[in-house]
């Protein structure tokens, strides 16, 4: 039985880091009649992206929610270069753009060994339990605004 993904950071990575690289095992069940990692499954795995880079950080969503503070998406995208297909192991890198007061906009490279595969996009939004904005929690605001290292889009993430 396989591991649906795997996080594995790598060695050189710290927390105060402004990306973050998981690897992701692409499963039967999430690709097409021809053996092809679907569309739609792209932006699971970006939103797994998201979850673990907080985690990995020390915070999680479930935090955020039992402290009152919401995270919906206020935007999302994908440019597809080539296709995953099935048992591919593939790395996400989640990298954080930009962070406004209630605003993060994140990218997202998904690679395949050296071959990137997809480029993909998505901002999210702080709410209060009514849906009005509100300020990100102090965890996530406080986001290093560093570019990512020179050659991160040319590179791929450290595999095991």
């Amino acid at each position: 039985m396989t591991t649906p993904y795997i996080h594995i950071p790598p060695p050189a990575m710290s927390t105060s880091e402004p990306f973050f690289d998981m690897q992701i095992r692409v499963r039967y069940a999430e690709t097409d009649r021809m053996g092809l990692l679907h569309h739609a499954n792209y932006f699971v795995y970006f939103e797994m992206g998201r979850v673990e880079f907080l985690r990995h950080k020390g915070y999680s969503y479930k935090d955020m929610e039992d402290e009152g503070s919401l995270i919906v998406l206020s935007d999302l995208g994908c440019k597809y270069r080539r296709p995953a297909f099935y048992d591919d192991v593939l790395t996400l890198r989640t990298i954080v753009e930009r962070t406004t007061h209630v605003k993060i906009v994140h990218r997202y490279e998904l690679y395949r060994g050296i071959d990137l595969l997809a480029i993909g996009h998505s901002t999210v939004a702080c709410v209060d339990r009514e849906m009005k904005p509100k300020r990100l929690p102090a965890a996530l605001a406080a986001e290093d605004q560093a570019p990512p290292p020179p050659g991160h889009d040319t590179q791929p993430a450290v595999a095991p």
